[in-house]
C-alpha cells in the first residue's frame, strides 16, 4: 500500500449495507489518495457513494473491507474511543447546516472541539478559538451570539470551529448548500486561501460550478470511481468576487 506523504489512502474499500434479503453496494473497491495540500471535490448523483465515502473518511463509519490509512495509521478497525480521538486530532468537520449552537457566542462555539480534546497538549481554547476566528475574519464578531449572524458568517464560525484543533484534514459536506451565491463564493475563496496555506480540503458537492474552485474533481457513480482529474481552469473565487463587485459598482 502506498502511503507515503499521503493524507489519505483507500484501498479497495467496500461498504455493503444489509437492508432485509438486500444487499446495497454503497463502495465498490474504491481506491484513493489524497495528498498533503490538494483541495479536492468529490461529486456525484443522490446514491452514488459520495456521503457513505466522506463518513468514512472522516471515520464516522466503518468501511465493510479493505483498508483506510489516515495520516499513516490504519485507521479502519480502531475503538470507538480511539476514532473520537482521531477526529478530534486530525480532522475538521464542515456541515451544510452549520450546526452551531444557539444563544451561544462565535467564540463559544469554536471553543467546542477542545473541551473533548484528549490529547494533552496543553491549548488554551479561548486562545486558540480567537485565533481561529481571526483567521476566518471574525475576530470582531466572536462575542455575537448565532442568531446574531448572517448565514455567511455562520459557516465561518463553522469553519472556524473546525480549524481550531489544528487538523491535518478539513473535511466539508455541501458547505455552500445553504447560502447565496456570493456568500459562497465567499467561502470558497476562504478555503482557497486555507488551502493556499497548506491545509488538505476534501469537499463533497453536486453543483458543476462549485468543484471549479478545487483543484481536483473525484466523481462517483454507483459506488465506483468513475471520473479522477485535475480541475483544467479552476477557478478563483477572490477574482470572480472582484468581478462582482464590479458590476454592482
Amino acid at each position: 500500500m502506498e502511503t507515503a506523504n499521503t493524507v489519505i489512502t483507500l484501498s479497495q474499500l467496500t461498504k455493503t449495507y444489509v437492508m432485509g434479503s438486500n444487499q446495497v453496494h454503497a463502495l465498490r473497491s474504491i481506491n484513493l489518495n489524497i495528498n498533503p495540500g490538494e483541495m479536492v471535490a468529490i461529486m456525484g448523483a443522490s446514491g452514488s457513494g459520495k456521503s457513505t465515502l466522506m463518513n468514512i473518511v472522516g471515520c464516522l463509519d466503518r468501511p465493510t473491507s479493505g483498508a483506510y490509512e489516515l495520516d499513516g495509521e490504519r485507521v479502519e478497525n480502531l475503538s470507538r474511543n480511539r476514532l473520537a480521538d482521531i477526529r478530534n486530532r486530525h480532522i475538521g468537520f464542515v456541515f451544510q447546516g452549520f450546526n452551531l449552537l444557539a444563544r451561544t457566542s462565535a467564540q463559544e462555539n469554536v471553543e467546542l472541539p477542545l473541551l473533548y480534546d484528549r490529547s494533552e497538549r496543553g491549548i488554551d481554547p479561548a486562545v486558540a478559538a480567537r485565533q481561529a476566528l481571526q483567521r476566518v475574519g471574525l475576530d470582531d464578531r466572536r462575542q455575537h451570539q448565532t442568531s446574531e449572524l448572517s448565514g455567511g458568517q455562520q459557516q465561518r464560525v463553522a469553519i472556524a470551529r473546525a480549524l481550531v484543533t489544528e487538523p491535518s484534514l478539513l473535511l466539508a459536506d455541501e458547505p455552500t448548500g445553504n447560502l447565496d451565491t456570493r456568500t459562497s463564493i465567499e467561502v470558497l475563496a476562504l478555503f482557497q486561501e486555507l488551502n493556499d496555506q497548506g491545509l488538505t480540503i476534501v469537499m463533497v458537492t453536486h453543483e458543476t460550478d462549485i468543484s471549479q474552485y478545487a483543484r481536483r474533481i473525484v466523481e462517483l457513480r454507483d459506488g465506483l470511481i468513475i471520473r479522477d482529474e485535475p480541475v483544467a481552469d479552476r477557478r478563483c473565487a477572490q477574482d470572480d468576487l472582484a468581478m462582482a463587485f464590479e458590476e454592482q459598482s
